[in-house]
């Protein structure tokens, strides 16, 4: 019996995104620092500052002839330095910490794209069913990332965002078998 193997890797989030744009991938022990933030401010932007992240997604399938016998992936979450930005005047420690949180949101959709991609079963529409679980995260990352902003007033309701830490945090704990190395 003869492998082939076929790799198609799916890079999301920015289009055109080439290969060597800087990332910085989720870490626990690493948190953002505002030298990350590389981007150009946004001069219309009422925005203090702005977080730039996103899933990364690859996959391979082996297959014996026509058969799909095997496949693996690879999920990130990842930090984009040059297309985050912050208004050095009106930044400071609980922005960043805002920031953080969007990241860590990030990294919340990467766990449970790895918890769902781990319950396929091989069979002949397993591209479909990961491109399909793949869109599907990302909508709910999208969606959760708007939520977060609109109810915490972009950080201004400061108990809110301490209910959106509070809850992201035990997210994340529930998920621990999944989370980012």
């Amino acid at each position: 019996m003869q492998l082939k193997h076929f790799v198609i890797c799916l890079l999301l989030l920015f289009l055109g995104q080439n290969q060597e744009e800087e990332t910085i991938s989720w870490s626990e022990s690493r948190k953002l620092n505002w030298a990350d933030f590389k981007g150009e401010v946004n001069p219309n932007s009422d925005a203090v500052a702005l977080t730039a992240s996103g899933i990364t997604f690859g996959f391979s399938v082996s297959t014996s002839g026509s058969r799909i016998v095997n496949y693996s992936t690879t999920v990130e979450a990842h930090f984009y330095p040059n297309k985050s930005w912050y208004d050095k005047e009106r930044a400071d420690d609980y922005i960043l910490g805002h920031e953080q949180l969007h990241f860590d949101i990030t990294e919340l959709y990467t766990r449970l794209f790895r918890q769902r991609l781990s319950q396929l079963r091989i069979n002949q529409n397993i591209r479909k069913q990961m491109k399909a679980i793949h869109e599907a995260i990302n909508a709910e990352l999208d969606e959760t990332q708007k939520r977060y902003d609109e109810q915490s007033s972009h950080s201004i309701n400061t108990e809110v965002q301490l209910q959106w830490q509070q809850l992201i945090a035990e997210e994340l704990l529930k998920l621990e078998e999944f989370k980012s190395i």
